[in-house]
């Protein structure tokens, strides 16, 4: 009779039964410890599953599935907003639209004011006119009036002698006080020739009161009028836009 043996001994002889096929043994030497257990990698495609037989498949999370994940931007099923586009011109609004021509406005604004407060662009250009009635009287071709005793806000603007077909003319340009224009031609041109021209057509309206010979009052060009001395030797003419007024104030100023 034999000894007994531990439960946990393998026997020496693997021979199986009659008709068993043979058995390997799978025990092995046990690993050290602190060492980690050998596992050899599988080898080859998982199999198969038998046909008829539905696949497994792993379920998939949401953002996966194109559900809404936690964060709010990402959406599985509706497309990335599109990016941000400025405003065309013809969405801008009325304030905007105002806003955009003040800021070219102010430095235009600035620079009129500029202009005309230190630069003084709405002060006419003034002329002397001695140099043209000196000229005038040396050609001794008609006597030379001038005005005297006129303010200061009568302005002379332009002033030029010179040769005409018929004869010569001086013609002096001023700014009333009142800031309109008076013109006064002096010339030995004759009166049927000169009148036409200066006035365009102008036709008599009867006498003027004035002292120094005998004035006639003139229609004119557009809106102006017109005072009229004939003399032998010349014809004085006043004309211009300015108020009957003005023009025999002018007219009476001669000498």
């Amino acid at each position: 009779m034999e000894a007994a043996q531990p439960a946990d001994r393998v026997p020496a002889d693997a021979t199986p039964p009659d008709g068993q096929p043979p058995v390997r043994s799978t025990a092995g030497p046990s690993p050290e410890a602190g060492e980690p257990a050998l596992v050899e990698p599988a080898t080859g495609p998982a199999p198969l599953p038998d046909a008829g037989e539905p696949a497994l498949v792993e379920p998939v999370d949401g953002a996966a599935r194109g559900e809404v994940g936690a964060h709010p931007a990402v959406s599985g099923d509706q497309p990335a907003p599109p990016a941000r586009r400025d405003k065309p011109r013809s969405e801008r609004s009325p304030r905007d639209m105002a806003l955009s021509l003040l800021v070219l406005l102010v430095p235009i604004a600035l620079l009129l004011a500029f202009y005309r407060g230190f630069l003084g662009g709405d002060e006419p250009v003034t002329v002397d006119p001695a140099p043209a009635v000196q000229e005038a009287r040396a050609a001794n071709a008609f006597p030379v009036s001038t005005p005297a005793g006129l303010a200061s806000d009568w302005r002379t603007i332009s002033a030029r002698y010179q040769a005409e077909p018929g004869g010569t003319t001086l013609r002096i340009g001023y700014l009333t006080p009142e800031g309109r224009g008076a013109q006064l031609v002096q010339s030995n041109v004759p009166a049927e020739k000169l009148l036409p021209a200066e006035l365009s057509g102008g036709q008599p309206l009867g006498a003027a009161d004035l002292p120094g010979g005998s004035w006639q009052r003139y229609t004119a060009r557009g809106n102006e009028q017109a005072l009229v001395l004939l003399e032998p030797t010349r014809t004085v003419i006043v004309v211009g836009d300015a108020g009957e007024a003005e023009l025999r104030q002018l007219a009476g100023a001669l000498r």
